[in-house]
This record gives structure tokens, C-alpha cells and sequence, in this order.
């Protein structure tokens, strides 16, 4: 297994750790940062183990929770990190388990690593270009790392259902979404819309339970890079709706662009 592979996942795993301790708890401690997002104990105790193993990779490392680095100082990275520590706070504060650990490892602004971790369910997503996209249960008592590619499953999943699904957000969605799930049940007939939190949305196109996920509503970065990392590398491309190409990740602007995950 890909050493950086290994160190991402670790620390996705580690992160997940301190993030149920808090979770099992009442000690949420929610703030609110400057855009009125929530913040909780467990966002920045997340962060703290993930830089803490990241480190080791001499790689440089953008974080939804770390300082805010002036695009002047990483213009010229050729490899970053970009994590979120919990990727869905509003579902961690609403105990729907809906939560996610993102960390991706971009190379001349492509994905080349995702791992998602959902701490609730101990299910993990992880991919490299080279290898491809994969999903397997954890047990955070007792896991091997290197143990754990031989009891993955290769993504995407055969899906029994065919029926055309669409899978969205939980929290935003759009009217221009809702537009364009009507305009699917135009060209499909019936469609089923499934509703998820965080990046479980991108994770289930990777899988094949869905087939399309529109997103025609603000995300960063650090939401969508390890996702998109395990789409592409599952075989489905993540279109910026603007410049309809493959998104990007490194930019001056952090903030997302609309986009669109579907098969390639």
C-alpha cells in the first residue's frame, strides 16, 4: 500500500477515535465562526491528530481548521494535503451520524489520494489513481492498515436497483437542484432522490447507489477534494458546472465553484 495511502488513513482513523469519545459524550462545546458555521470540541481535536500524522509526510497541509494560508505561500506547492477534520458538523451536532473525515492528497491541483472515514458506522473510503477506489468496515478497537486493502471491496458496487437515482444534499438543498432532479425525471422516467449529509454524497456515486449528485450550492475545498478523489478513481468524473471540466483544487479561491458528479 501506497505509504502516504497509509499515513492519510491512519490518521482518518485516529481522528476518528477523538471524534466518538466526544460524540458519546455531552461535551460538544459548539461555537460559531466568522460565517456562522458550527464549530465544535471534536472539529478541533479531529485536526490535531490528522496534522500529527500528516506531518510525517513532509507535506504541506490545508485544513477547513487550520490557519488561513494566504494563496501567495501556496501557489507553488506542487502536493498538499486538504482535510477536513469533520466534514458535516450540523449532522455531528444532530447525532444523525452523518459525518465524514475528509483527507485527499492533491498533485498539481488533481486528486491522486481520498480517504473518507465515517466515524458512526466504522465504514472507510480510500483511493489512489493507481489503484482504484475501495470500501471496507473498520474496527477501530483493533485494526491493520495493511491488512485492511485485502478486506476492501473494489468500488463501484453492482446496485440491484436501477431505477436512476440522484443523491443530495441534506442541509442545502437548492431550487436550481430541485430543477434539475425534475429535468431528470424528464429524461428518466422515475427517479428516486436520496437525501445525505456531508461527503456520504460523493461516496455514494463512487459505490453506485446513485447515479448523479448536482451540487448548485456553496462548498469549499476541503468538502469535496478527498470525495472527488474516490469518484474519479471509481470511474466518475466531478464537473465544475462553470468551466466544465474536471474541478481543480489549489486555487486563489477556496470556495467551490457549482459542480456535478456523474458517470464518466
Amino acid at each position: 500500500m501506497n505509504k502516504n495511502l497509509k499515513i492519510a488513513i491512519t490518521a482518518a482513523l485516529e481522528a476518528g477515535k477523538e471524534i466518538l469519545e466526544i460524540y458519546h459524550s455531552d461535551d460538544f462545546e459548539v461555537e460559531l465562526k466568522g460565517d456562522n458555521s458550527p464549530l465544535t470540541k471534536a472539529d478541533l481535536a479531529s485536526h490535531v491528530v490528522i496534522m500529527s500524522h500528516l506531518k510525517t509526510s513532509n507535506i504541506p497541509v490545508l485544513s477547513e481548521e487550520g490557519k488561513s494560508i494566504p494563496y501567495q505561500d501556496r501557489k507553488d506547492w506542487n502536493q498538499l494535503w486538504i482535510v477536513d477534520p469533520i466534514d458535516g458538523t450540523k449532522e455531528f451536532i444532530k447525532r444523525n451520524g452523518e459525518f465524514t473525515v475528509n483527507i485527499a492528497l492533491i498533485e498539481n491541483q488533481k486528486t491522486v489520494i481520498g480517504v473518507i472515514f465515517v466515524p458512526v458506522s466504522g465504514v472507510l473510503y480510500f483511493s489512489t489513481d493507481e489503484i482504484g477506489a475501495y470500501k471496507v468496515l473498520v474496527n477501530l478497537k483493533d485494526y491493520n492498515v495493511d491488512a485492511l486493502f485485502n478486506e476492501a471491496s473494489k468500488l463501484p458496487l453492482e446496485r440491484e436497483d436501477k431505477t436512476f437515482t440522484v443523491v443530495a444534499s441534506r442541509s442545502h438543498m437548492s431550487p436550481e437542484t430541485e430543477t434539475y432532479v425534475s429535468d431528470m425525471r424528464q429524461k428518466h422516467g422515475n427517479v428516486n432522490l436520496i437525501s445525505k449529509g456531508s461527503s456520504l454524497k460523493l461516496c455514494m456515486v463512487a459505490e453506485g447507489q446513485a447515479d448523479c449528485y448536482p451540487r448548485f450550492a456553496p462548498t469549499m475545498e476541503w468538502d469535496t477534494a478527498a470525495g472527488q478523489a474516490i469518484c474519479e478513481h471509481a470511474g466518475f468524473e466531478v464537473i465544475d458546472w462553470s468551466t466544465k471540466e474536471r474541478m481543480l483544487y489549489n486555487r486563489e479561491e477556496l470556495l467551490n465553484n457549482w459542480f456535478l458528479v456523474q458517470s464518466s
